[in-house]
């Protein structure tokens, strides 16, 4: 575990305040906003440790930028996202979790591990764009 400074405890009460997923950049400007000196590298370097320490959730949006949320360590679980507004449901996905132990184990593989993130559209954004059409 990485020592605890001010910086990454910035980070880490920045992102348990936002209520979905932020890129680092985003969080980076909520946080000069609010005054804080802390460079983008650290911010950086901050996400990524706490997302390896099971602190913060990492998935890359479909259109490939990295996205981080606070979570709960040490609980699997994959999200449904929102295209449009964002909005993240966290899902368990028990047929997925077999699925991927199924595959792994007819092709040989052990200590499988697995990222399954869905995007489409919310209820609310999926009305939206049907209105729309």
């Amino acid at each position: 575990m990485k020592r605890n400074t001010w910086q990454r405890e910035a980070v880490r009460e920045a992102l348990g305040s936002n209520e979905g997923f932020v890129s680092a950049q985003g969080l980076h400007s909520t946080l000069r906003d609010g005054g804080s000196p802390i460079g983008l590298a650290t911010v950086y370097r901050a996400l990524a440790d706490l997302a390896i320490e099971g602190e913060a959730d990492s998935l890359q949006s479909d259109q490939g930028e990295s996205l981080y949320r606070a979570c709960t360590p040490g609980q699997h679980h994959h999200h449904l996202i929102c295209r449009s507004c964002g909005l993240t449901v966290e899902i368990e996905a028990d047929a997925v979790e077999a699925w991927a132990h199924e595959v792994a184990s007819a092709n040989g593989f052990t200590e499988a591990s697995h990222v399954v993130d869905v995007f489409g559209l919310c209820a609310a954004c999926g009305a939206l764009a049907a209105t729309a059409r």
